[in-house]
């Protein structure tokens, strides 16, 4: 079951060997082994399924609260596999302070930036000798949610990035604007909208399409019908963060990555409004993934003048999962304890179905019917109210497929990443909940069906 469960959540895992298809397939070929070889009218057990229609309905309402909680959660861990797959390029090399594992723990000496990117593994820019290099600061600030709903927080933590360079950063990271927006100015600000002197300034900001909606759902009835787009902040809407007004100038087509959850903005800019202006994080681009292992490798073992860590940036996002791991665990306790609790479930539907039908398995075995085909039907029976409960569970747990949800992204040290990801439903996750339906199926009529089978024909009917 664990091993299912992991192969459900990371599709990626299980390309070799196909393990969770191949369990299902055998689960479904044996079932049709099962119709196959069964000899007692398979009419006869729907009817007996129908006629108890009530009881029948209880135990495949089990199955479907069991699967369907399955598939939720399957969805969560699921999106936040797929996110950090998503984020990051393979020849990107990260580079934090010494035995930093997260960027908003990150220190870096400033003095030691200019040599590291000048390295020849460094890839420059087109038509120039620059490197292609991002000096950026993270951190997390809190803030205020403004006139807060009945139950939500009444504050939020936002990741803010500042770059030095808008046009490196675009370049290293490789990202780009939804349609209609910009880079911020080299001056980073600008007048407030609507000419009003007094205002002051703005900080210009470009947002992740994540942190976009999630901005949004501050805003008053009155603004959302005065919006361009009410799902969501777009260009030249503005909020507030810290001491200072922001205004959107671009919209990251950012979806399905640790970005989407990011507000970008000039570094000496950030810096001043949060109080911090080091250097958190370097970005260096590399021509391709073996040379982006070759510089890591260089940095990490070889590089005398200046020690850092250094990650491939798609490892560290990939690293940073941590705490989908420990959810995972969480999901499968759940549903052993509740599989548990649907097993016992078609046991004593099952059971109660025997004892109201001794008579009929002593009319089965005068009429020649052998113990094994009774037990075939008894154990069909159990395994259709689980199929059905299987497949209804599934398609009310699929309903949370494209939703958003938050968590953290985080390596178990200290630090982390709040973020927007967005729920996926795949084949997969199907596939891991029909598996457990009809696990809980056939070991909770397996033992039903052999009591039935040990009754002696003369003394059933009795």
């Amino acid at each position: 079951m664990l091993n299912l469960l992991l192969a459900a959540e990371s599709p990626t895992k299980m390309n070799n060997p196909p393990t969770l298809w191949i369990v299902l397939g055998a689960s479904v070929a044996i079932v049709a082994v099962l119709l196959f070889i069964n000899r007692v009218p398979l009419i006869y057990t729907i009817r007996n399924i129908t006629v108890r229609w009530l009881t029948t309905l209880l135990t495949a309402v089990a199955f479907t609260c069991v699967v369907a909680l399955l598939v939720v959660m399957l969805a969560f861990t699921t999106g936040m596999q797929k996110m950090t797959e998503g984020t990051g390029e393979p020849g990107n090399v990260l580079l934090l302070s010494e035995g930093a594992t997260d960027e908003g723990i990150s220190n870096l000496n400033i003095s030691d930036l200019g040599e590291i990117e000048q390295l020849p593994q460094v890839e420059r820019e087109q038509g120039t000798d620059r490197p292609l290099a991002s000096r950026e600061t993270y951190l997390i600030v809190k803030q205020p949610v403004r006139s807060p709903k009945p139950g939500r927080p009444t504050g939020r933590f936002l990741q803010v990035r500042g770059v030095s360079d808008a046009g490196l950063a675009e370049k290293v990271h490789n990202i780009h604007m939804l349609p209609g927006g910009s880079w911020f100015s080299d001056a980073g600000s600008q007048e407030m909208p609507g000419g009003d002197a007094k205002a002051g300034t703005v900080i210009q900001a470009v947002v992740g399409e994540g942190v976009a909606q999630e901005l949004a759902a501050d805003r008053t009835p009155e603004e959302i019908a005065a919006a361009k787009n009410p799902k969501r902040l777009d260009v030249g809407d503005t909020f507030r963060l810290g001491a200072r007004d922001w205004i959107v100038t671009g919209i990251m087509k950012s979806a399905g990555s640790a970005y989407s959850s990011e507000i970008w903005a000039k570094k000496t800019l950030v810096g001043p409004v949060f109080g911090k202006d080091s250097v958190t994080t370097l970005l260096l681009r590399t021509a391709s993934a073996e040379k982006a292992q070759e510089l890591k490798d260089f940095l990490r073992k070889d590089y005398q003048k200046a020690t850092v860590a250094a990650f491939v940036e798609k490892e560290y996002y990939e690293s940073l999962a941590e705490a989908n791991k420990q959810f995972l665990f969480a999901i499968i306790f759940v549903t052993i304890v509740m599989s548990i609790g649907g097993i016992f479930g078609v046991m004593n539907t099952m059971f109660a179905a025997i004892s109201n039908r001794i008579k009929d398995i002593g009319v089965l075995r005068l009429l020649g019917y052998a113990r094994w085909h009774i037990l075939v039907s008894f154990l069909l029976e159990s395994l259709i109210i689980a199929l059905i409960g299987g497949l209804l569970g599934c398609a009310i747990g699929s309903l949370c497929n494209g939703a958003s949800a938050t968590s953290v992204l985080s390596s178990g040290g200290p630090g982390g990443k709040s973020v927007v990801l967005v729920m996926v439903v795949d084949a997969h996750i199907w596939a891991a909940g029909m598996f457990l339906s009809l696990l809980m199926g056939s070991i909770g009529g397996l033992l039903p069906a052999i009591s039935a089978v040990r009754q002696k024909p003369l003394e059933a009917l009795r």
